[in-house]
This record gives structure tokens, sequence and C-alpha cells, in this order.
């Protein structure tokens, strides 16, 4: 099930991506040969128009076939030469280039004021204003690793219900009141009530806490806080998604900057770097908390999506338009064969990371 969602997520967002290439080309007058759902090998195509629609095998996103994307004779000097995408203006070209990138933030924009609009998970008084607050529960934030909490089986997420030990219990259960039981109750096992995901069954948890080494004070070792749902009217919703998203955007950019940066100077370490395999697992996660975490999930696949595409590496939207960068400075375009060349290399590189990951996501798993 969970691969089955990652599968539909993936496929949305590339297919939007690419809906945004398409889009603008046709547009701007732009021959499209092709779009495709999935990729090849083909199952089946139908052509509307002057474009196929084709359905492919691999349901792992999709593309766009767009006339004059590759230069060669046919497409620079050919009978179509005025409806080819390197024959156009670079403004143009540049603006076809970057509909993909933009169709992604917009596409993020939506899901999170969508998100906003039903109902995000919010830290009490931290809220919005104009928000409406309801469903407040004692969270798990994080989970100390080797800690009697991680022994006994809580997660991040989980929500407490009710802690006691023996006869005596909270009655209100607060971020205070269970670190004041905590603290009384040092040397004994206290048993946790909590609940887990869209599921309302109560679990429980026992164990005893242990002593801190930074203070000497018992702890179970996790760390909580009163989280709400907190909904939105539509307008202001739309307003917050726009800021939440420009803010994802900056600190995406900002940890792939230093990602890359620490990686040329060798301290780089693929630990940090999540892959397909490890996506999968955060999707199962996302989807056990409800369809609101899975969408601002998606969102954020989506920013890191226009992100990567941006960088200027050859065969991304980033190298091409690095490219027509180059040619308006130089006033000439650059030889088509070094550009095709070198964005199909450009191309295996990519996939060569992508499977040096994924290695990565599996021996982690083990």
């Amino acid at each position: 099930m969970n691969i089955l969602i990652f599968l539909i997520i993936l496929l949305v967002l590339v297919l939007v991506h690419e809906f945004g290439h398409f889009f603008t080309a046709k547009k701007f007058g732009i021959r499209v040969d092709e779009f495709g759902f999935g990729f090849p090998p083909k199952l089946f195509g139908r052509k509307y128009g002057e474009t196929e629609y084709s359905l492919n095998l691999l349901p792992i996103g999709g593309f766009v076939k767009i006339f004059g994307e590759n230069p060669d004779e046919e497409n620079m000097n050919g009978v179509d030469r005025n409806r080819s995408f390197v024959n156009k203006a670079k403004w143009k070209q540049a603006i076809v280039l970057f509909a993909g990138v933009f169709a992604n933030f917009l596409l993020a924009w939506v899901m999170l004021s969508i998100g906003f609009m039903s109902g995000l998970p919010t830290s009490v008084g931290s809220e919005i204003g104009g928000s409406r607050l309801t469903d407040v529960n004692l969270v798990v934030v994080s989970v100390t690793t080797e800690s009697p909490a991680e022994k006994a089986g809580l997660k991040s997420g989980d929500k407490i219900v009710n802690i006691n030990s023996g006869e005596d219990k909270i009655s209100e259960i607060n971020p205070d009141t269970v670190k004041s039981f905590i603290l009384s109750h040092g040397n004994k096992e206290i048993e946790i009530g909590y609940s887990r995901g869209i599921n309302k069954n109560i679990n429980y948890a026992k164990l005893t806490p242990a002593i801190s080494v930074t203070n000497d004070k018992p702890v179970i070792g996790i760390a909580m806080d009163q989280i709400g749902i907190a909904q939105l009217p539509i307008f202001t919703a739309f307003w917050e998604g726009i800021k939440l998203t420009l803010f994802i955007t900056q600190n995406t950019a900002a940890g792939l900057y230093t990602l890359i940066f620490d990686g040329l100077q060798g301290k780089g370490s693929f630990s940090s770097v999540t892959g397909p395999v490890g996506m999968v697992g955060i999707v199962g996660d996302a989807y056990q908390f409800g369809f609101v975490y899975l969408l601002s999930f998606a969102a954020l696949i989506s920013i890191n999506l226009a992100i990567i595409n941006l960088l200027p590496f050859p065969a991304l939207d980033g190298g091409r338009l690095f490219f027509l960068l180059i040619e308006k400075i130089k006033g000439s375009r650059i030889n088509p064969k070094f550009a095709n060349t070198t964005n199909m290399i450009g191309f295996g590189i990519l996939i060569l990371l992508m499977l040096v990951v994924t290695y990565h996501d599996v021996v982690k798993l083990f």
C-alpha cells in the first residue's frame, strides 16, 4: 500500500511538472509530439491533433516530447523549423523550461493551502491569528535512541491519553503534569496509554524512567508538545500557504546548498539523503497520521523536485537554462552535438546517483 501511494504521489508531481512544459510550449506555438503517462515501454497511445498521448508501463512519472528540445538538422532547418523549440526566442525557451518548476511550486502552494483549510497540526500558542484550534492532544514530538520510551515502543506522533503507576494517575494530561509525574516515579514502573495515527485504539507502554546523565533526574526519553488542528478560512489559508511555501523553499535550498558544499569538501554523507526506498517508508508514516499529513509531505516533495530541477546541471531544467544564458552572452548557439552529449552524460550521472542513494536506502533497512 505504501509503495502504491508513493507511486501515485510521484506520478502526480512529475505529470504536473511536465504539464507546465507542455502548456507553455503549446501557448508559444511549439510542436509537442508526445505527452507520456509513465515511462516506456509504451502500452498504447492515441493522437489528438499533432500530439500523441501515451500510457506507458513504468508508473514513475511522465514525460513531454517537445520538437526541437534536442537540436538536430531536422528541427533546426527542416520544414517545421518555425515551430521548433530551438528556433524560438530565448525568452520563450526560458519560460518553457522554467514552467515545469513553476508548476511544482504552484502545486505545493495549493496543497499546503488545502491543508490549512482542512486543518494542519499546530503547537498550542503558536497558531495563526484567526485560526480555529480543535482536537488538542499531548503529542510525542521526538523519542531518544535507546531510551525507555523507545524500548517500550513509543514513536514520534503518538498521542498520550493517560499515564499511571498502580493506583496513582494524572487527571489532566499536559507537558507539566507528565513531567512532574515522571519525576515523582523515578524508580517505579509507569504505564502510558497512547493512540497512534488515524487509529483511535488506545495502546499501552510499560516502562521505568532512567536517570538522565545530564541532570541526574528520572526521564523516559521523549519531547512533548500540546498540538491541535488549526483550520483557516479560505483566503487566509491561501495567504498562509504561499508564506509556508516560500519558507520551505528557502530552507530546502539552504539545506541542499550545504549538502553540495559539504560534498565538494569531502564532508558529505549519504546518511542525510533519502531516496525512493526511504521515501516509501516516510509516505507510510504520513499516511498513518491522515490525509493532511500526506498532502503536506507531497507538497514538500514537490518543492524539493522544483529546487533540484533548477540546479545548473546537464539534463536538468536548470542546466538547459544555463546553456541558454551562455548562448545569450556569446550571441550564438552552443554546438548541438556538444549540448546533446553533455545532457546525455548528465542524465547518466543522475541515474547512477539515484542507484547509489537507493543502495544506501536499502542498507539502512538492515
